[in-house]
């Protein structure tokens, strides 16, 4: 089934993550509609003449005044939930990224997002200069702390390349999310859940047998046999010289040893 909110012209943030949340049975959109109508509107109050100090201004209420931070259980549906981190104040570093990037716009500040391996951080361009900031204190990043955060989740020998750091599209930023989302399912047993992401995200990304795998690996928790085979199949002929593909060979002869049990 296609999702309207998903063609890619008129995908939007944050109402395409809204209907998102709404969509999976996360949380209504209007609640977190209306608490971002509120944000947007009284972050107005900080806008002053000098571009550094706007933004130094936006961290200090964002954090300080406001109290966004990282939700303790980090890896939970919640914090990767766009619609949860605007009406709770709570998120992970795609979500607490995202907003700061909106109200950053309302204030006519040049700040963007940066999808690092596993992790968003935030880009400053003022005055000429770039600098990256920490999206759960603002606090600015050195190159090494970046090469770190890469290293983290691509091992030791991971170099910080110029792809690492380039900047968030809205499409490439709601995939994130997407994934993010699609991952705590996982972890928390959401299966129904997980699978409709997964459903989603190759609607844009047909190309990606990866997630044909990972959607293979659900609908067989789910007891979708025949969806699960149907998956793996297509990942077989779409990726003959993988290095995992006689491994997925291996996974779809016995779900068809299965299937024949079963039947």
């Amino acid at each position: 089934m296609k999702h309207t909110f998903l063609s890619d012209d008129s995908v939007s943030i944050p109402e395409t993550a809204f209907d998102l949340s709404e969509h999976l049975g996360f949380l209504p959109s209007k609640a977190a509609q209306w608490a971002w109508y509120e944000l947007s509107g009284s972050v107005l109050s900080r806008y002053v003449v000098d571009q550094q100090a706007r933004l130094d201004g936006l961290f200090k209420w964002f954090f300080n005044d406001l109290g966004f931070c990282a939700k303790e259980d980090y890896f939970s549906v919640e914090a990767a939930d766009l619609s949860y981190c605007v009406t709770k104040r709570q998120g992970n570093s795609t979500t607490l990224s995202t907003l700061l990037v909106l109200l950053a716009k309302q204030l006519d500040l040049p700040l963007e997002a940066v999808l690092l391996p596993g992790h968003t951080v935030l880009r400053s361009k003022l005055n000429g200069k770039q600098v990256y900031h920490d999206p759960f204190s603002g606090e600015p990043m050195t190159r090494r702390q970046l090469h770190n955060l890469v290293r983290g989740e691509l091992g030791n020998a991971a170099r910080l390349k110029p792809k690492h750091v380039k900047a968030a599209t809205v499409k490439t930023l709601i995939s994130r999310m997407l994934n993010e989302l699609k991952a705590s399912c996982i972890l928390t047993q959401k299966f129904e859940q997980a699978m409709e992401c997964c459903s989603l995200l190759l609607q844009w990304h047909p190309g990606d047998v990866h997630l044909n795998r990972e959607r293979a690996f659900i609908a067989q928790q789910l007891g979708c046999i025949k969806v699960a085979m149907s998956d793996l199949q297509h990942f077989i002929d779409s990726s003959p010289h993988d290095p995992v593909t006689e491994l997925v060979k291996m996974q779809l002869k016995e779900l068809s040893q299965q299937s024949q049990t079963l039947h």
